[in-house]
C-alpha cells in the first residue's frame, strides 16, 4: 500500500503486471526511474500494479498541481520493494544452474505455465498471483509428487552390481542393465 497526501492505493506484484512492466521498460529501467524520479514512468507501475486501477488514477490525479517531490518522497521506497517482488524469490536450496540464462519474457511464460499445466490454476488465477506464489506452489506440488512417487535420485546414485554386469555381458545386454529392478517394478503392477 502507498499513501500520499491521505490517500492510499493498493499495489501488488502480480504475474501480469511483471510481466507487462518489463516488457514496456525493463528492470534496470523501472529501477532507475525511482532513481531519477520519473513520474510517467512511477505513474506506471502504479497503474499496472493497483489492484483497482480506478483508485490508482484518483490516487495520481490528487497530485496534480501540487508539488511532486513530496510524492516521490513518499513513494520511492515502497515502489522499490514492489518492484522486487516483481521476480521469484531466490529459492536458498537451489542448486546453480548450468542451462542457458532466460530473458525475463521466458521466465514469466514458463511461470505462467508451470502455474496453468502443472498446478491447472485459471489463466486469471496465474496471471493474479505473484511470481513468488507461483514458484512456491510449484516447488510445494513437485515436492509432493516426488514424496508419492519417488524421486529416482537414490537410482542414479546406485553402482551396477559387478556380478550382474557380468552376466549381462555374458548375455548379449548392456553390462547396467537391471534385471532384478525391472522384476521388482513388474511385481509392482502386479504381473510378471
Amino acid at each position: 500500500m502507498i499513501a500520499h497526501g491521505g490517500s492510499t492505493v493498493t499495489l501488488r506484484p502480480t504475474l501480469r503486471a511483471a510481466a507487462t512492466l518489463e516488457a514496456r521498460h525493463g528492470f534496470p529501467t523501472l529501477f532507475q526511474a525511482l532513481d531519477d524520479l520519473s513520474f510517467t514512468i512511477i505513474s506506471d507501475i502504479i497503474l499496472t500494479c493497483a489492484t483497482n486501477r480506478q483508485d490508482a488514477a484518483a490516487f495520481l490525479f490528487r497530485i496534480e498541481g501540487g508539488p511532486l517531490f513530496p510524492f516521490f518522497l513518499a513513494v520511492r521506497q515502497p515502489l522499490a520493494a514492489l518492484l522486487s517482488m516483481l521476480t521469484p524469490a531466490l529459492d536458498p536450496n537451489a542448486k546453480p544452474s548450468t542451462g542457458k540464462p532466460m530473458t525475463w519474457a521466458e521466465v514469466y511464460a514458463a511461470l505462467y505455465d508451470r502455474a496453468t499445466g502443472w498446478l491447472g490454476w485459471t489463466p486469471e488465477t496465474a496471471w493474479n498471483a505473484t511470481p513468488t506464489e507461483i514458484d512456491r506452489a510449484y516447488s510445494a506440488h513437485y515436492g509432493k509428487l516426488k514424496a508419492i512417487h519417488g524421486s529416482g535420485d537414490n537410482d542414479s546414485e546406485k553402482e551396477p552390481d559387478p556380478e550382474q554386469a557380468a552376466r549381462n555381458v555374458a548375455a548379449g545386454l548392456d553390462p547396467e542393465f537391471n534385471r532384478s529392478g525391472l522384476h521388482a517394478l513388474k511385481g509392482k503392477g502386479g504381473k510378471r
